[in-house]
């Protein structure tokens, strides 16, 4: 058992054992995957970027001074897939196979970000989804910034996972 100080409160008692990402002692490690058998994992994540009208009839028209907002968020996405383990502490590195970001406008300041990543390995990639999905929405923000500094990313999550220990997943509302 450890303690930790919240924020001047009384000190949290930490049971380690609870943790797969403490070691006894209640030092951080990376979960051991080695034993564990490669199966099939896949993961969706979405993401909505919030913005003014004219920032979204911009974007349609292909009308950012920066390029094409909409394939230059992709590839970033896809980037960002597989750069994950470098971004999140204690990620073990996978063997993407496949990645797929989708962006789509859902009304008239709404545009919707999702991501779906699969692999076949030992552990899941619902960081690398969600990874994808909050770097692709970051590019949008930063591709638009010099006219609607408003925009705001929210709704970032993870709608769907497969594969693995813990099954099948899916959020009721995404």
């Amino acid at each position: 058992m450890s303690s930790v100080n919240n924020a001047g409160d009384e000190p949290l008692e930490i049971h380690v054992s609870e943790f797969t990402h403490l070691n006894p002692q209640g030092e951080s490690q990376m979960v051991n995957v080695g034993g564990k058998p490669e199966t099939a994992r896949s993961a969706r994540a979405a993401g909505i970027v919030v913005m003014k009208a004219i920032t979204a009839d911009k974007i349609r028209e292909n009308g950012i001074k920066k390029g094409n907002v909409l394939e230059i968020a992709r590839v970033a996405g896809i980037m960002a897939t597989k750069r994950t383990p470098d971004l999140i502490p204690l990620c073990h590195p996978l063997r993407i196979t496949s990645v797929d970001i989708a962006l789509a406008f859902k009304s008239d300041t709404e545009l919707r970000v999702e991501a779906a990543v699969t692999a076949t390995d030992r552990t899941g990639v619902e960081m690398e989804a969600l990874t994808a999905v909050s770097t692709s929405c970051l590019v949008v923000y930063d591709m638009c910034k010099s006219i609607d500094k408003e925009m705001t990313i929210t709704d970032v999550c993870l709608i769907e996972k497969s594969g693995g220990k813990s099954g099948h997943f899916q959020r009721h509302k995404a």
